[in-house]
């Protein structure tokens, strides 16, 4: 074997095992490998899971909180207004020695694939320099690019004709903001063209909808439509949908319905919904989230996004799904043991079905993608947002991390604190 995993613990699995890899797969799943390996791991019964993935974030304006201006206001539009200025005297390297840095605190917090939403207006610079990353990373990280309008299609001079050519520069979905548009016939004519050149071109779709919260937001519902009209399974997401958290519950309960009959996907991204929106509410502040838990429970595939990480948009963050996980437990009352395990699964399972990633899992022939965690099991990973002690990816540690040691000095002696409970 080229690595041995000793003494995990697999989720919804009760008995400890020990994983050998080989020849970049999983080779071996058992109680006990007698074979020996060049690298072995002790795992000393923390939870050992698939890597985490990242749904939905923005790459290219990563770290960019500051430059040029801050977001005083918090808001949406501000938040844009800011991205447009920074446009200005922005190069591909800027872009690019960011969000390495990003994607190096993604993988270090256990993510190993990543759907990057992608600016391509007014210029390619930014689309240009996330793709020329999506290349360097692919030995280790899948990186899906979004073609991104942040301004709209028919807002801008030649944005649909930048679409189409952004498609033929390699990116892997195609994407939309159709509340950006002047009008709703305009937003409904950019869903539109997205399905005809997805159509066109084979690829699926991702679209920022209805981010907002305005109750007559309503672009997801045409999304859906689009989704059944071109057969489109399981390849049509709809992210943020926040407006939904608005919708009366009879126009929201018909709408998850077709978002079920649809298979789309949704992501959720708290830490920027949260943030941005129904900053004009005043009092009583409605939660900028979509509908949670009744997508769950309508088996709506979910999944969890960070969206911003220090940039006008969401000023911090660090690129961890457990943390973005967290906040959800105490913003969408996702605080019971059947939900706090839901919140895994969206940052896992069904994260790995939005971004149609084949042969997922721990698993006996599978490709050796996995991280282990400084957690007995999911809640308490979710509790600490623990560490990933490993990273593995292809059959290769990519990152190792050791925990912070504390010792506090009350009494007599130093105690050693973890807050670890069993």
């Amino acid at each position: 074997m080229d690595i041995i995993i000793r003494q995990a613990k697999l989720r919804n699995k009760e008995q400890l095992v020990d994983i050998g890899i080989k020849n970049n797969l999983f080779a071996e799943i058992s109680e006990k490998i007698t074979a020996t390996a060049t690298k072995e791991i002790n795992a000393n019964g923390q939870l050992m899971s698939a890597p985490f993935i990242e749904s939905h974030i923005h790459l290219d304006a990563a770290l960019s909180a500051g430059f040029p201006r801050y977001n005083e206001s918090g808001t949406l539009g501000e938040a844009i207004q800011i991205a447009n200025e920074r446009k200005a005297f922005l190069t591909k390297d800027d872009v690019k020695e960011s969000a390495k840095e990003v994607i190096h605190w993604l993988v270090a917090n256990g993510v190993l694939a990543i759907r990057a939403h992608t600016d391509f207006t007014p210029t390619f610079t930014t689309l240009e320099a996330i793709l020329e990353l999506k290349e360097e990373f692919s030995d280790s990280i899948d990186i899906q690019v979004v073609a991104f309008p942040q301004d709209g299609i028919f807002t801008a001079k030649n944005a649909s004709e930048k679409l189409e050519e952004s498609i033929k520069m390699g990116v892997d979905l195609i994407g939309g903001l159709p509340q950006a548009e002047v009008t709703r016939e305009d937003g409904i004519r950019a869903i539109k063209l997205a399905f005809e050149l997805a159509n066109k071109y084979n690829l699926p779709i991702d679209m920022h909808a209805d981010e907002s919260g305005d109750e007559y937001s309503r672009y997801t519902e045409i999304i859906a439509k689009y989704a059944l009209h071109y057969d489109m399974k399981h390849l049509i997401t709809a992210s943020h949908t926040t407006a939904m958290h608005n919708y009366s519950n009879d126009y929201a309960a018909s709408l998850i319905g077709r978002l079920k009959q649809a298979e789309m996907n949704v992501v959720t991204n708290p830490f920027s919904n949260l943030t941005l929106q129904n900053r004009l509410d005043g009092y009583p502040k409605k939660r900028g989230l979509t509908r949670i838990d009744e997508l769950l429970d309508a088996e709506v595939n979910i999944s969890i996004g960070n969206d911003n990480i220090m940039d006008p948009f969401g000023p911090l963050g660090k690129g961890s799904m457990l943390q973005a996980a967290h906040i959800l437990v105490f913003a969408a009352h996702m605080d019971n043991s059947q939900r706090i395990n839901q919140l895994f699964d969206m940052i896992t399972t069904n994260a790995a079905q939005t971004l149609n990633i084949e042969n997922y899992g721990i698993k006996e022939g599978n490709e050796a993608n996995c991280i282990i965690l400084d957690a007995k099991n999911e809640k308490e990973a979710i509790r600490l947002t623990s560490e990933c002690l490993y990273v593995i990816s292809k059959g290769k540690i990519v990152s190792e991390t050791k925990p912070a040691e504390r010792k506090v000095h009350l009494g007599s002696e130093p105690s050693l604190v973890t807050f670890k409970r069993n």
